[in-house]
């Protein structure tokens, strides 16, 4: 068993990833007050793999990421909940991995989005959050053990933090 540290994000990387590429500017930055291990800086994948779009060996290679993430990060934007090849693909790794899910809205709100938030998580276990810098490190501090809390009390569904109303 690997040993799990890393926090996987997800995102559409056609139309978001300027949201995920901010999140690396804030921990390249301020490392004190924002920071993770991000499981894409493992298993480089081969450029003519991604190049050819080898779905399988791509997912191969998120697979053993997945297998070392404490928690998966959701960027939700506008198109999100549209994509099947991938992000649906990595949604289902982790609720079958019981990887801690956190939802971060990029339109800011504060709980769950149902016009924006893929059905296929919308009723899991899980925390929704406005995209932002604090409450980001905050739910990556502390839903991971938020969430086994909730596990352990067979507890499901949304869930979101009052401090960012």
């Amino acid at each position: 068993m690997a040993y799990r540290n890393k926090t996987y994000v997800c995102f559409d990387a056609d139309e978001d990833i300027r949201y995920y590429r901010l999140m690396l500017a804030w921990k390249e930055k301020d490392p004190e007050k924002f920071n993770f291990h991000n499981a894409h800086d493992l298993y480089p994948m081969r450029k003519s793999k991604l190049e050819d779009n080898d779905e399988p060996y791509i997912k191969r290679k998120l697979t053993e990421r997945f297998n070392n993430s404490k928690c998966f990060i959701l960027l939700v934007g506008e198109k999100t909940k549209n994509l099947y090849k991938y992000v649906r693909w990595e949604i289902e790794v982790a609720k079958k991995l019981d990887i801690p899910i956190i939802i971060v809205n990029l339109n800011k709100k504060n709980r769950r989005d149902r016009n924006l938030c893929p059905p296929i998580v919308r009723e899991h276990l899980a925390i929704h959050i406005p995209y932002g810098k604090e409450p980001i490190a905050y739910a990556m501090k502390n839903w991971p053990s938020q969430h086994q809390t909730h596990r352990l009390k067979k507890e499901d569904g949304a869930y979101y933090y009052s401090t960012y109303d």
